[in-house]
């Protein structure tokens, strides 16, 4: 049997028979759920089955709770208690509860709960089906909420189509802390203040944390109780599709983070124990309970679990025609162990007994389910185990994600910041660690996401700069410090960027240096909504070189999206000095040029490159970046042959340090003699 996979890794040759029982295993799960269905979209049809609908007769809400002997309909209305038997769910088998309700018995907004029993118990539970979900604001309980508005949302735009080698170029954003003020900011006005300023930024896809209903805002959205209803602190479903439908009307895909690695542990509003066993959708032996997140795992091997889970994706591609998902906790996911401690340094670690294949098989389904929703999907697993095949189509071997992320990047650059002396900074290596991928895996790079700018941790500008960022970034200020810290903020993204293959992602405010941490609202802060928030105004302001830094992300990222064929083509080093710390590689027709030398300028820098002209296209040095303006970007770089050769060329260069050129070959010039 022809695995692609092993084909491009021969390493992997000594687990083909671990890698084609993947690929059996999930062909078998398929068609073990799809049975009489007639794909397995028609079996991720749960959302359409369970939960509250709207008839013609009026309303039927059913609920799959085995272990319950009795299922009431509370609300406002019953004076939230049993009222009679009207309000009583019929077990109609299969553990399948159902209850039909009058159509003027409900009606739009109102508030309910349901009150399941079982033996030796009864409690308050939220649906688990519910697709809208809402705090008191006294009480701080969650309820169930009808959501079924006179004028439902008419969508005005199409999903934008990414072409197959397209890169990705993301903006990951939390709506709720958007806002300059300090408060919780809505969907509506994230459409209409952030869309705006993203698509000037260039970015094709925007990533929205903490979508899915999450009891406690200061979990960033991960802790998840609610797995169809969206978060209302940030407003309606309306106000959701308004903001997709808006990013669509610029271009901009819309993926989410989706969580389904793990379950928040409330009772009340999450599924754990809802019908008081907890065996519905999780482990009930030691693997319930996450050692380090403390919230509660699935139990991948049952199908009432993937239908679970499989539905869940279909839901928010369907309903809210989001543009794919970024999965979450990959790694925890794929391990028994959940990738506590590990150093991944062996591929025997992917294969061995600690996979959990029940995961991988989930996976794999989840995959293809979104492909037969929406073949264009974008689907990225947040992975930190390195595990081969994750991005690789199933009947190729992997696990069929469309991209994975580099988390080690960010961590490279975090050593590099704090462990090394500038003058140590080694280009070569830097260069093997931001192209150290699978090749036949699209990969994508990134220097910091929301997890580096979360208090307890640094973004890479508040590492360079400190206090200074405070003190120093008007314009008409000087400071070493800073000078230091814009500079290595441009070639750090820059090249990160343009050695990527198959994506990019930068979190919101990170493009233009945003000065402070990350920090919600809690207790140990006095509920403070301080550093919850962006300061937009920073990158604004001509007076601040916040503004500088902005104008470079935006510059840089324009060139890469203007470019899309560059990710296809793998980036070739054609210079690397160590003693310079000058490095340059080509991309088809560009070659990027940098030099991380902190003290040395170098002038009529010998760099290697076809015979052609060459034309600045992008230089961290301009004015409008917060350079110096040592650069005549107006001439044109002619290549000489090297001496005593006619076929091996180079370009003569002025490098200034702490730079970085991109230079694109103009026209193929006639032989010139060296000067």
């Amino acid at each position: 049997m022809k695995i692609p996979l092993i084909d491009n890794d021969p390493y992997l040759e000594a687990y083909r028979g671990i890698i084609q029982n993947r690929i059996s295993d999930i062909r078998n799960k398929k068609q073990d759920l799809i049975q009489d269905h007639v794909s397995l979209s028609d079996f991720a049809n749960g959302h359409h089955y369970f939960g509250l609908h709207k008839t013609k007769q009026g309303w039927i809400c059913r609920e799959w709770a085995p272990n319950a002997t009795a299922i009431i309909f509370i609300s406002e209305s019953t004076g939230w208690i049993d009222s009679g038997s009207e309000f009583h769910f019929t077990n109609i088998g299969k553990g399948i509860w159902e209850l039909y309700l009058n159509s003027n018995f409900l009606k739009h907004q109102d508030k309910y709960k349901l009150l399941v029993r079982w033996n030796g118990g009864e409690a308050h539970r939220l649906p688990i089906w519910i697709n809208r979900v809402v705090q008191d604001e006294h009480s701080k309980t969650f309820n169930a909420q009808v959501w079924s508005p006179a004028n439902p949302f008419i969508w005005q735009h199409p999903s934008p189509t990414k072409l197959p080698d397209e890169t990705i170029l993301i903006y990951e954003a939390h709506v709720g802390m958007s806002s300059e003020e300090g408060k919780v900011n809505n969907f509506r006005n994230f459409a209409d203040s952030l869309i705006p300023k993203i698509a000037s930024l260039g970015y094709n896809v925007i990533q929205l944390m903490a979508i899915q209903e999450h009891p406690y805002y200061g979990s960033f959205g991960y802790h998840v109780s609610n797995f169809f209803a969206m978060s209302s602190r940030f407003g309606t479903p309306e106000d959701l599709k308004y903001l997709i439908d808006s990013a669509h009307g610029e271009g901009i895909s819309v993926i989410m983070d989706i969580v389904h690695s793990h379950a928040v542990k409330n009772t009340l509003e999450g599924p754990g124990l809802f019908d008081g066993q907890p065996g519905m959708y999780f482990h009930t032996d030691e693997r319930r309970d996450h050692p380090a997140w403390d919230s509660l795992c699935f139990d991948y091997s049952r199908n009432e679990t993937l239908h679970f889970l499989l539905s869940n994706c279909k839901y928010w591609l369907e309903e809210y025609h989001f543009d794919g998902f970024r999965f979450d906790g990959i790694t925890s996911m794929l391990f028994y162990d959940h990738g506590l401690g590990k150093s991944f340094s062996s591929y025997d670690q992917y294969f061995d007994s600690g996979v959990d294949t029940d995961a991988v098989i989930y996976l794999g389904l989840a995959n293809e389910l979104i492909r037969e929703v929406n073949p264009n999907a974008i689907t990225i697993a947040e992975d930190m185990s390195g595990m081969p095949g994750l991005s690789v189509k199933i009947n190729e071997g992997g696990i069929g994600f469309s991209h994975r992320l580099a988390m080690g990047i960010p961590d490279f650059w975090i050593k590099y910041i704090k462990e090394k002396s500038d003058e140590s900074w080694n280009i070569n290596e830097i260069f093997h660690e931001l192209t150290n991928r699978r090749q036949d895996e699209k990969t994508i790079s990134y220097t910091e996401s929301h997890d580096q700018a979360l208090v307890g941790d640094k973004t890479i500008i508040f590492r360079l700069a400190d206090n200074e960022m405070y003190t120093s970034m008007a314009v008409n200020s000087n400071s070493l410090i800073i000078d230091r810290a814009i500079a290595l903020h441009k070639l750090i993204r820059l090249i990160t960027l343009t050695s990527s293959g198959g994506g990019y992602l930068n979190f919101m405010g990170n493009e233009f240096g945003h000065p402070e941490w990350i920090d919600f609202p809690r207790e140990g802060n006095a509920w403070s909504y301080q550093y919850a928030r962006r300061q937009w105004s920073l990158a604004e302001s001509r007076d601040l070189k916040y503004l500088s830094l902005n104008k470079f992300d935006s510059a840089m990222i324009h060139f890469w999206r203007q470019n899309p064929h560059l990710a296809t083509l793998a980036p070739r080093i054609i210079h690397g000095n160590e003693s310079d710390q000058v490095l340059a590689f080509e991309r088809g027709e560009y070659l990027f040029i940098f030099n991380f030398n902190p003290g040395n300028s170098f002038s009529d820098y010998g760099i290697p490159c076809e015979g052609a002209d060459y034309e600045f296209i992008l230089n961290t040095d301009r004015k409008e970046f917060s350079g110096h303006e040592r650069i005549n970007e107006s001439i044109v770089l002619e290549s000489f042959p090297l001496k005593q050769s006619d076929h091996e060329y180079q370009l003569m260069i002025y490098l200034p340090n702490r730079t970085a050129f991109v230079l694109k070959k103009m026209q193929t010039p006639s032989i010139r003699s060296i000067k």
